[in-house]
Parts: C-alpha cells; sequence; structure tokens
C-alpha cells in the first residue's frame, strides 16, 4: 500500500476548480500521482518525498482555495530540526505518539528524521511536535527542482505485525531524507596545543562565533571538542587554528598507537626536567659551597648565562612556544605566566651581569638556578598530569581492544580465519571456548555460557543456546557457538556504549560553567595581581626593594594554577562515567550525572522492572463454550511484543491453537490490542479498556491478585486470561537501598489493585498507584515535580518512553539492547533495579569528588596567591621562593588528577 495524503480543500466547485488545483499542486510535488476530485473536496497525494504542509497550503491558495485538512494514511518520515540528545527523542516521540491514530513512531537523531506510522491529521503531528520545542521543516529552502530527491524505500516498521505472513497488513513505503533541513551535525575533534582552564574558554569561545555552530564543549582532560553546528569540520579547525591551537577532525590513534605516544611524551618530559633540575643543582650548590666566581668575573657568568638560556631553551621549549604563539593572538595561558617568570629572572640575572650598576648593590642577585627550577618541577608536574589524563582516556579506547582482530568464519562448511573488519552481515562464524565474541548476532547452533561482565559488570556467566543473542567483546567460556554476524564495527552494542561515554564524558555539567568563567579572566588577573605586586614591594617594601619585587612578582606568577581549575571537573566526571560503565550503568551526559545526586523520590514500574517481565499464564476462563477466545487470543497477541502477550502465546502455542488473519491490527499503550478477523471486531486488554471498546456486555470487574487480560468479541466479553509475574530476586534489597539512600519510592503499575498491593506488600513500599496509563503515570510524575521533589523513573525504556521522557533523571532497564541504551538519561545494562541506587551512589560520590576538586584549586589559589605576593611579610616575615613556588604549581594539579581518579576504586 502507497502513503496516502487526502488534502480537504473548500472552495472547489466544478472540474475547472479541479484542474487549477492540480495544476498548483504539481508545480509543488512534481511527478508524484495526485488526484483532485470536486465533487469530494480533496486532494489524493501518494506522497513519494517529504513535503511541507506549508508549500502545499501556499500553493493552493495562490489558486483561490484554501486547505482544510491534511489527513494521512501510510508511513512518512518527517525532517525535525533542534534534537542534539536522547532527551530530545524521547520529547518528540510522546508528542508524537499522542496524536490520535498514530500507530508507531520511529526518531533518527543523526539523520533529523521522525517516522511515523497510522491514518492521523498531519497539521496536528505537527503542531504537536513544534508544541515540545522543535521544528517541523517548513519547506522555506527548496523549490520543487531542488526538493529533496531521496525516493521512497520499501521497508517495514519491527513490529510483528508488518512482517506477519497471517495478517492483510502490507508494507508500507517509506520516505527518507539523508539529513535535517538544517544540516546541523555533532563534529569531534581533537584540540592541541592547550595548557589550562584558559585555553578551554579561548577554543570555546572561537567555535561558538563560528557561523552555524549552536552549542561547542571543550573537554581539557581530554583534548577534544564536541561541537554541534552546521559548518564544515574546515571552518571549525580553522577558527581553532585562528585563536593559536591546532585541531582535527576525530582523531582517534590506536590503542597501542596511544599508549605507545604516552610512554614517549614521558620519557621525554623526564630528560627535560632531570636536564634542567641537575643544571640548576649544580649552580646551587656551587652557590652554597662559594665555588663559584664572583659577578665581577663577567666572562664566566656570561658563558653561563649562555648555557642556563640553552637548557631553557631545551627544558621548557613548549612553554615558550605556547606563551609566544598565545602572545600572537592577544590571548594569555598558563604559559604566559611560566614564559614571564622564568624569562623575567633569566633577563635580571643577565641584567645585573652587564650592567651591574643599574641595580643597587642590595639587589645584585642572580636567579638562573631559580629559572631551571621552575622549570624543571613545573616540566615534571605537567608530564605527570599528561600522563595520567591520557591512561583515563585510554580506558575508554580499552573497551574496544575486548573486541578481537580475527575470527572464525565458515565458508562452505570449511573453518578459515579472517580478519574481524573483513566480515559482512550474515557471515556465520564459529566460536571456539576460551574465544572473544567479535560482532553482535544470533546463535544459529550450540550451546555454551558466556562472560558478559564488560558490558554488565556482572562475573556471572549467561546461558546462550539457539536463538540467543551474543553481544561483541564477550566472553564465551565452555561450549561451542555458531553465530550469524548481525551487527559489525560501529554497530555493536560494544561501538554503542563507548560512543555514549565519550559523548558524556565530554559533556559538561551546569556547574562547569562557574569555572568556565572564572578561568576566562583567570590568567589576566593574575598578571595584574604580579605586576601591583612588583609595584607595591618595588616602591614601597624594604631593602633590597628591587630583588623583593622581583622574587615575589615571579613567585605570583609560577604559583598560580588555572590547569587546576581546568582539570577539576573533567576529570572527575570522565573517571566516574568510566566507572559506571564498568558497573553496567551508562550515563548519556553529565548532567544526568549531576541531576541523579539531587533525586529525592523514584518512581518504579512495576513489570520488566521490580518483576521478572516473564509473567505465567495461571488460569484461562470460557464464559462462551462455543466461542473461539483461545484462537481470538493468539491471533491478536502474537502481533504484539509485550511480555502478557508473549506470555499468552506460549500457553496457546502448548494448547496448539491455530493463529487467524488479523486485520486492522492495532496497540493502545497500557490498555490492550484491538483488530478485525473475518470484518468482525476482536480486543483483548484490561478492565478499562474493554469498556472503552463497548464490550461490558455481562462483565464485573474482578478482584485477582494476578493480572486479568480479557477477551472480547463483537460486543462480548468470551472469557480472560490471568497471569503472574514474579519478583525479581534482588528487586527487595534494591528497593532497601533507595530508602536508605533516603528515597521516596513509589510504584506506578498498569496492572489491577490487587495485584499492586501484593507486589507493594512483599517489597515493603507503602506508596504505589495502580491501573495507570501511559499518560496516567506522566501527570503523577508531574504531581511530584510541582510537590518540588526531583524524580527518577525507572521503566523498561519502551512502554514507559513518556514518564522517562518527562522526569529529572530517566533510568532504563535493558541488558545492551540498543531502545534500552537510546531512550532515557541512564541505561542499567543489568536489567537490574541495584543499577538505581548504584547510579545514585555513585553520582553522589562523583559530585562530591567535583566539589573537592573544586574547592582544592580554589583554596589553592585563594589562599597562596596573596601568600606569594608577601601577604603574611608583614606579620612573620614569610615569602615564598620562587622554587617551592613552582613545587606548589605542579604538585596542585596532579593532585586534583589523583583525586580524580580514586573514583575508580570505588566498590558499587
Amino acid at each position: 500500500m502507497d502513503t496516502v495524503l487526502k488534502i480537504g480543500i473548500l472552495g472547489m466547485t466544478c472540474q475547472h476548480c479541479a484542474v487549477r488545483v492540480a495544476a498548483a499542486l504539481s508545480g509543488v510535488v512534481g511527478d508524484m500521482p495526485l488526484t483532485v476530485d470536486h465533487e469530494q473536496h480533496e486532494a489524493r497525494l501518494t506522497l513519494l518525498k517529504w513535503v511541507a504542509p506549508d508549500r502545499l497550503r501556499e500553493a493552493i491558495g495562490d489558486a483561490g482555495y484554501q486547505l482544510a485538512d491534511l489527513s494521512l494514511k501510510g508511513s512518512v518520515s518527517i525532517p525535525v530540526s533542534g534534537m542534539n540528545c536522547q532527551k530530545c527523542v524521547a520529547k518528540v516521540k510522546s508528542a508524537a505518539t499522542v496524536v490520535d491514530g498514530v500507530e508507531d513512531v520511529q526518531v533518527d537523531l543523526q539523520a533529523g528524521l521522525i517516522e511515523v506510522r497510522g491514518l492521523f491529521d498531519l497539521q496536528s503531528l505537527i503542531n504537536a511536535i513544534e508544541a515540545s520545542g522543535y521544528l517541523v521543516d517548513s519547506g522555506d529552502k527548496h523549490s520543487p527542482a531542488e526538493e529533496i530527491d531521496e525516493s521512497f524505500t520499501t521497508g517495514s516498521f519491527d513490529n510483528p505485525a508488518t512482517n506477519n505472513p497471517t495478517t492483510n497488513n502490507p508494507t508500507i513505503s517509506n520516505p527518507t531524507i539523508s539529513k535535517s533541513t538544517t544540516n546541523e551535525q555533532v563534529v569531534h575533534l581533537q584540540i592541541r596545543g592547550m595548557s589550562c582552564a584558559s585555553c578551554v574558554a579561548t577554543v570555546e569561545k572561537a567555535l561558538l562565533k563560528t557561523t552555524g555552530t549552536r552549542d561547542a564543549v571543550v573537554n581539557f582532560a581530554e583534548e577534544t571538542a564536541t561541537v554541534v553546528t552546521s559548518a564544515s569540520s574546515a571552518q571549525l579547525i580553522a577558527a581553532v587554528q585562528a585563536v593559536g591551537y591546532n585541531a582535527t577532525e576525530g582523531v582517534d590513534e590506536s590503542l597501542e598507537a596511544k599508549e605507545a605516544q604516552l610512554a614517549v611524551q614521558l620519557r621525554r618530559a623526564r630528560i627535560q626536567s632531570a636536564v634542567a633540575l641537575v643544571a640548576g643543582s649544580i649552580l646551587m650548590l656551587g652557590m652554597w659551597l662559594d665555588v663559584l666566581p664572583s659577578l665581577q668575573d663577567q666572562p664566566f657568568w656570561l658563558l653561563t648565562g649562555g648555557l642556563v638560556a640553552l637548557v631553557m631553551a631545551f627544558s621548557g621549549r613548549q612553554f615558550f612556544q605556547a606563551a609566544f604563539n598565545a602572545a600572537r593572538h592577544l590571548s594569555t595561558t598558563m604559559d604566559t605566566l611560566i614564559a614571564l617568570g622564568t624569562g623575567t629572572a633569566w633577563i635580571y640575572s643577565m641584567l645585573i651581569i652587564l650592567l651591574p650598576n643599574l641595580v643597587p648593590a642590595a639587589s645584585r642577585h642572580l636567579y638562573f638556578e631559580a629559572a631551571l627550577f621552575i622549570l624543571g618541577f613545573i616540566g615534571l608536574g605537567k608530564a605527570l598530569e599528561s600522563h595520567a589524563k591520557g591512561k583515563t582516556s585510554l580506558a575508554v579506547r580499552k573497551l574496544l581492544d575486548l573486541q578481537p582482530k580475527f575470527t572464525i568464519r565458515i565458508e562452505s562448511g570449511i573453518d578459515q580465519r579472517v580478519p574481524v573488519a573483513s566480515l559482512e552481515v550474515n557471515d556465520l562464524l564459529r566460536i571456539k571456548p576460551g574465544e572473544t565474541i567479535p560482532v553482535d548476532g544470533l546463535v544459529i547452533a550450540g550451546a555454551s555460557s558466556v562472560n558478559e561482565s564488560m558490558l554488565s559488570g556482572e562475573s556471572v556467566p549467561v546461558d546462550k543456546q539457539e536463538g540467543s543473542r551474543v553481544i561483541a567483546g564477550t566472553l564465551n567460556q565452555y561450549g561451542m557457538l555458531v553465530m550469524r554476524a548481525e551487527q559489525l564495527g560501529g554497530d555493536t552494542v560494544l561501538a554503542n556504549i563507548v560512543r555514549l561515554m565519550r559523548q558524556a564524558q565530554n559533556s559538561k555539567p551546569a556547574i562547569g560553567r562557574i569555572t568556565d568563567q572564572i578561568a576566562a579572566v583567570f590568567v589576566p588577573v593574575v598578571l595584574l595581581l604580579a605586576v601591583m605586586t612588583g609595584f607595591v614591594w618595588g616602591f614601597f617594601g624594604p631593602e633590597p626593594s628591587l630583588s623583593y619585587a622581583l622574587v615575589t612578582s615571579m613567585s605570583v606568577l609560577i604559583i598560580a594554577c588555572p590547569c587546576a581549575l581546568g582539570l577539576a571537573i573533567p576529570m572527575s566526571i570522565m573517571v566516574g562515567i568510566g566507572r559506571a560503565a564498568s558497573a553496567g550503568l551508562l550515563f548519556r551526559n553529565s548532567d544526568a550525572l549531576q541531576a541523579a545526586s539531587k533525586l529525592t523520590t523514584i518512581v518504579v514500574d512495576k513489570t520488566g522492572t521490580l518483576t521478572n517481565g516473564e509473567p505465567q499464564v495461571t488460569s484461562m476462563v470460557n464464559f462462551s463454550k462455543g466461542q473461539p477466545l483461545m484462537s481470538i487470543a493468539f491471533s491478536l497477541e502474537r502481533l504484539s511484543e509485550h511480555p502478557l502477550a508473549q506470555a499468552i502465546v506460549n500457553y496457546c502455542e502448548a494448547q496448539q491453537v491455530e493463529s487467524r488473519a488479523v486485520t486492522n491490527f492495532s496497540i493502545l499503550p497500557g490498555g490492550g490490542v484491538q483488530g478485525l478477523i473475518d470484518g468482525v471486531a476482536v480486543a483483548m486488554g484490561n478492565y478499562s479498556f474493554m469498556q472503552s471498546q463497548g464490550m461490558t456486555l455481562g462483565l464485573k470487574q474482578m478482584d485477582f491478585a494476578e493480572t486479568v487480560i480479557y477477551v472480547g468479541r463483537d460486543d462480548r466479553v468470551l472469557g480472560y486470561f490471568t497471569l503472574f509475574d514474579s519478583l525479581k530476586s534482588d528487586s527487595m534489597e534494591a528497593v532497601e537501598e533507595l530508602q536508605a539512600l533516603g528515597l521516596r519510592v513509589v510504584m506506578l503499575t498498569g496492572d489491577n489493585s490487587s495485584t499492586a498491593s501484593l507486589v507493594a506488600a512483599q517489597l515493603g513500599l507503602d506508596e504505589f498507584v495502580a491501573g495507570v496509563s501511559p499518560d496516567a503515570k506522566l501527570a503523577h510524575i508531574q504531581r511530584l515535580q510541582a510537590q518540588g521533589e526531583k524524580v527518577g523513573m525507572v521503566g523498561d525504556g519502551i512502554n514507559d518512553a513518556l514518564a522517562l521522557s518527562i522526569a529529572h533523571v530517566g533510568f532504563a532497564m535493558g541488558r545492551g539492547a540498543d531502545v534500552a541504551i537510546q531512550s532515557a538519561d541512564v541505561a542499567l545494562l543489568r536489567n537490574s533495579m541495584m543499577g538505581v541506587g548504584r547510579a545514585i551512589r555513585l553520582s553522589r560520590l562523583t559530585l562530591r569528588n567535583i566539589y573537592q576538586n573544586l574547592v582544592g584549586a580554589f583554596a589553592y589559589n585563594l589562599l597562596l596567591i596573596p601568600v606569594a605576593a608577601g601577604a603574611l611579610y608583614p606579620l612573620y616575615h614569610l615569602l615564598i621562593n620562587p622554587i617551592f613556588a613552582s613545587m606548589a604549581m605542579a604538585a596542585s594539579s596532579v593532585t586534583v588528577v589523583l583525586n580524580a581518579n580514586r573514583l575508580r576504586l570505588l566498590t558499587l
């Protein structure tokens, strides 16, 4: 069946009107099949590509008529702009789902498309999407010849109804387009040359100024940038280069190459630091032992000054180059402070050697050793800091390294060892005991136990047999498996997890804006303080005032540490999200991590969340023995994917019931299913749903401790099934843990009150609401939020999409299924409620770690900069030597990195 758009038109009175309208519309729709009927006051358009309603309305108006309504039957892909995360996906999907007649909604975030199937009013759908805060393509940017030229491709939704040979539901043509009309994309850049938080602010500002850029986040710890933009990568790179840094697109070195690079960098830094520290120690030791000649020996000290300059160039080249580069672009960084501090020390020392009479005798001190020690200590500290950051980044890359490089492919019955990169979809692979599964796929022969700890954090092996799904990176432990490859490369669950982790680690929580604002002015403020310090000591300090001025100014420049501020948040985020992933918890972004720490109420779905999601039929009651209750139930429920439906299907299959063809099949989430069998209406669902279908004759609502699903035909209820779903083994422990964390736990379920009451009593829950639809769950969460509660919603990621989208944090259950990963703020890969408590506890600990880092970084600078300036000298005659200032500066950054890495040791 084609996708048909019925266009209601006002004002047509004759065939001539119809011809005029057809001519006007043809200018918009091109050669798409079109008929216009003036008697029915409508046009019928067979859609072969997206056409914006505004363009149809304009064409009809130009012809002298008025567009009344737009009714679409079939499937259409609509370009929507403004979506940039899975929260957006959930909001758009929720808005579209509630439109009357919409049967199925799929959202492609990357392409900027929403695909909708059903019989619905198109304008109502567009209004609903735009009311949720997003923009549907208005068609203003395209002429008819330039209209999106992707043709319809034959396909079907992932619904058994569309693929079942016993139904009359045909496959519906599906229009697709390559990208949203805004051409917005997410670009990942590798940034080189950043040394502190000021650099981050400079790069972010440059990226945000690029035309077409909506958002840009720079991660100092990983030296990456994530940009949401319609600009090209070349434009973004040029913008970064214009402010003095280097950028490349999507650079992702291999694990071995990155580890080798880190080792080389650390080795070079150690050598550079060692040379500076040894040279400085020789000079200091010579002065202490009084074996060096006096300042009157000008040739010796000129030679010494030259050698010191060479050592400074060797050991501190990166600082001087970066400072010069920043100065060329009229900016300042941490390198500016280091270069000014050490450069001033060297120049002052050379001035005393060449023109000693310009300086009072009491101030004639050389500071060569100070410059060398500063470069040595800071260089070593930066190397250790970079090495620790690199190792943190590698923790994510090592996930991808779980996939083997080679595997065994079965070709014409013969085993051949081939590179995993050469595999294609539907290849048959043999997985021996002890081998790692290379790609996602389906077991078609054999049985084994697979260790999925890398995915779920749970080391207990999972049994696999024919029909089981297996995931790349998991370990086959005991038996031989033959599998069919289904998802390869970047499409595997493992690749998805890595992508989400990188995305989350590179995101910036709301608290990060504080440090961004401070970092933007930090270095200029420090420079101003250093100048003021030198001025005050030079004019008002004791003799030798010039020496005091130089020492205090150098100490202020050197002790200030903007890099500690820049590392405080991203290091904690990177380690915290990485630790979460190792425990089977996937945070979509750092905002979710921050929000989870503030939750006060957890709303929990029952089926599949607290219970196993595998209900069993406990009884079947048939009111009318002559009616085909079992056949109706089997025929309807085999078209649904709900766990209750699957239980009934299994029961009917065991009874060898025959299915019948169903037409006009539809699903009402939280209610039931309906359709036609031999032209007669049939339905299955809960009590409220059956009432809405007019099937209440002789039916009284019954009070069961089990779930009750009624079966009806025409206007009569024929009988019912009772089902029971047992609690998960750890649900009680999970609820107790949430309550121990001080959280209010509320259970919402579409099941009857008796079943809900029994489950609540078993779990010790005082609050539960039964018989609620998805809309009612949404309303209940909104009421809690109106009371000031910070609400987390736990569901299966599919039926609870509305509730998950409106909650402050949505937790989706699912053992690595794509829909679970994509549907909420946090995906619980272990499919256990225990993950909710662990996620909240981890988020609280991560936020505490962030605050520790921020307090440490701010306190360090706020306390030690005044001390370095001489604030304690009047009382205690205390000044900080520039050498010790450099040691403190290096230690501050390393301390932040080490404190963040404590999160790796958390027991969840």
